[in-house]
């Protein structure tokens, strides 16, 4: 039997996302989710075509358990014999890792020793990777990283205004994060304009619970939102981007905060939450809107679309020519309110929407949303697990023969 499938798996801390792809045909033939790991509640989904299989994850509840479900289940749909090869999201890489890399014991330990820079992110990650390395022992796994794309941006862009030492001797520095987000829909763009992604200048705007704007010059990244944590930047979902750090202080020194509820609040009750105070979905917040509008959700709406709209401008100041903007993530590809108000904010760079293909461009269909006479606007949905995919493919071809590749 042919092995033509990459799975490519991407390990949250209570959950587990995956999906079976095809990297020459770019066709996805699976995708599913584990979630609620840990707890009474966890339950796995798998999409197959039209068909959806649904199970409870029984004690302990745990990453090798949900991958022992999920192989069996790959196994029953005649799909674990087609695989060659596992690609893993790890969110950061450091310094150390620009491009997809063949997993070995080194390899994992790095992505142990930055989980101080990802605490959240990398021991999920590398859960995930020791998980599936217990059920795929024989087949090669490769770890993608959302810091990777960033890692051309200069010095002026990514050292803070602290002392110099700190990015030194603890490698605080800006890193990014969404790289595989921002590559995916860069590239997409340049076949929009017919143009070859090293001659091509846009701005991405991730936007989704989690957002970040980059600057794309000829084909790479050159300053990116986030920086050494992902929360820096726009305001978020629950997250509050960009604070005065004396806010942090006063909390703590004035107020009586401890330095854990500091965090939680910039990171989980801040944002459209935050400001808001009734939900961190966009989708709620303009339902609010209508009909009796509620003040502080067209507050949180108005602040959200003002920040991202200043953030793109600023990021002018790092290109010589622009392409053109990208929107992507859940609200880059949904909300055409968002989109229409953020472009509002731009006139002076030559930004007018056009509002019927603005309407057209939601739920997975892309295309250009500006006037013919305007600067040009796309909306693209990203696609991170093919990219994933796509670059693992590309690495085990030249390292591997053609019969281990399955080509």
């Amino acid at each position: 039997m042919q092995k033509k499938f990459i799975l490519v798996i991407n390990c949250g801390s209570s959950s587990l996302k995956f999906s079976l792809i095809n990297p020459v045909s770019s066709e996805t033939v699976l995708t599913g989710l584990a979630e609620q790991l840990f707890s009474d509640e966890a339950s796995i989904k798998l999409k197959l075509e039209n068909k959806v299989i649904e199970k409870q994850i029984h004690a302990p509840h745990t990453h090798n358990i949900a991958i022992e479900i999920l192989v069996q289940q790959l196994t029953e749909l005649n799909f674990q014999e087609q695989i060659f090869a596992i690609g893993h999201r790890v969110v950061h890489g450091g310094e150390k890792y620009n491009l997809p890399t063949l997993i070995n014991n080194e390899v994992k330990q790095t992505i142990d020793k930055l989980s101080r820079l990802a605490p959240l992110h990398n021991p999920a990650n590398l859960t995930g990777i020791n998980a599936c390395e217990k059920v795929f022992d024989n087949l090669p796994q490769v770890a993608v990283f959302d810091t990777a794309f960033h890692q051309s941006i200069p010095s002026k862009a990514f050292i803070y205004g602290l002392p110099y030492e700190l990015y030194e001797e603890h490698a605080i520095r800006r890193y990014g994060f969404h790289g595989t987000s921002h590559y995916f829909v860069a590239s997409q763009a340049a076949e929009f304009i017919n143009k070859p992604i090293e001659s091509c200048n846009f701005i991405s705007a991730h936007l989704g619970n989690g957002c970040s704007i980059t600057a794309i010059k000829d084909g790479k990244s050159i300053d990116t939102s986030l920086g050494f944590t992902p929360n820096e930047g726009v305001m978020m979902g629950t997250r509050s981007g960009d604070v005065d750090s004396g806010i942090i202080f006063y909390l703590v020194n004035q107020l009586g905060y401890s330095t854990e509820e500091v965090n939680k609040m910039v990171n989980s009750k801040s944002g459209l939450l935050g400001i808001s105070g009734m939900s961190n979905d966009c989708r709620t917040l303009e339902e609010a809107m209508t009909g009796e509008p509620n003040c502080r959700a067209t507050l949180a709406l108005t602040v959200f679309s003002y920040r991202v709209a200043k953030m793109i401008a600023s990021y002018t100041a790092s290109l010589t020519d622009l392409d053109g903007i990208i929107f992507t993530g859940g609200i880059g590809e949904n909300s055409m309110f968002i989109r229409s108000s953020i472009l509002s904010h731009l006139t002076l760079l030559n930004f007018t929407v056009d509002e019927d293909k603005n309407k057209q461009a939601r739920f997975g269909n892309k295309g250009k949303i500006t006037t013919d006479s305007s600067r040009s606007c796309w909306v693209i949905p990203t696609n991170e697990e093919f990219v994933i995919a796509q670059q693992t493919q590309t690495l085990l071809s030249s390292t591997l023969s053609t019969k281990t590749v399955g080509q």
